[in-house]
């Protein structure tokens, strides 16, 4: 089955960065030079969720114009790679985006503002600064909208079903309307997903057959579970700065997870949207970029 074409929003972000070979893989990244307008501005680093990419930044990081910003589509996500029979490591994530910012020559400081899966991404980039062998150095982490102490989060229907022995079989019946259908459920009323949005997110998700590869994106969670200790430790052990930003009307990322946080890290910075849900970043990007903005300043 042939791809869905990219519609021009998708277009516009695929032109505006570049594919990638690093560490052996084929990576869609995109970097974009701040212009000089905030002194001393560190690199932001930009890190997605499941199931989509580095799309869903788009608006926030065109609100950031002063700041260096860099952000990539993990593998098997978006527009890099998608391997068959992979599945999705969240160390391997995490080591992919170090070989990033070496390619980049990115050294530091660097503020890292993650959302869903990436947020764990993030907890592990965390725990290997506590372990003195991350390259860089980390300014400050921004954690948005994850469920990162996953047994406080309510999983959707269709992330259980991903994750069952059912799981291949949901995959291959999974089209742009199912998607379209789950996605919108995430987004709070006031800020409803819209049809060119839910188009252009499919067609990235569905490249090279991405959508039949969903069930083994979706075993993250059971990393997040096997390695809470390892994570969760080097939240509550950090000695750099946390933040939190979060939409409150998200089903799946819920209060419950951010007061989990809270209780881990009661120091941190916290941003809240009472009126948005899973996707603050797509459903009100000025808003985000200011929590940023006032994050990275801060540091």
């Amino acid at each position: 089955m042939a791809d869905p074409e990219l519609p021009p929003a998708a277009v516009a972000w695929r032109d505006s960065g570049r594919i990638a070979t690093i560490a052996g893989r084929r990576l869609f990244v995109r970097r974009r030079p701040g212009d000089g307008s905030v002194a001393g501005a560190p690199t932001l680093l930009f890190l997605h969720g499941f199931p989509t990419s580095s799309f869903d930044w788009r608006a926030t990081i065109d609100r950031l114009p002063g700041h260096d910003a860099l952000t990539f589509d993990f593998l098997g996500f978006g527009l890099s790679e998608k391997p068959r029979g992979h599945d999705n490591d969240l160390f391997e994530q995490a080591d992919l985006t170090e070989a990033v910012l070496a390619a980049e020559g990115v050294e530091g400081p660097v503020t890292v503002i993650a959302h869903d899966m990436g947020t764990t991404v993030a907890n592990e980039l965390i725990a290997r600064e506590i372990e003195g062998r991350l390259p860089f150095a980390l300014a400050g982490v921004l954690l948005s909208n994850g469920s990162v102490v996953v047994e406080r989060a309510s999983l959707r229907p269709i992330q259980k079903l991903l994750r069952s022995p059912l799981g291949p079989l949901v995959a291959r019946l999974s089209n742009r309307r199912m998607f379209g259908r789950q996605m919108a459920a995430l987004f709070s009323p006031g800020h409803p997903l819209d049809d060119a949005e839910a188009a252009a997110q499919w067609a990235q998700v569905a490249r090279a057959g991405g959508h039949r590869n969903m069930h083994q994106l979706a075993t993250y969670n059971g990393q997040r579970i096997a390695f809470a200790q390892r994570w969760h430790g080097a939240l509550r052990d950090w000695d750099g700065r946390l933040g939190l930003a979060w939409g409150l009307l998200d089903p799946v990322a819920t209060t419950a997870v951010l007061d989990a946080l809270r209780a881990l890290r009661p120091a941190a910075a916290v941003t809240t949207f009472d009126d948005l849900g899973h996707y603050p970043q797509v459903e009100d990007p000025a808003r985000v970029a200011e929590a940023v903005a006032a994050f990275a300043a801060a540091g």
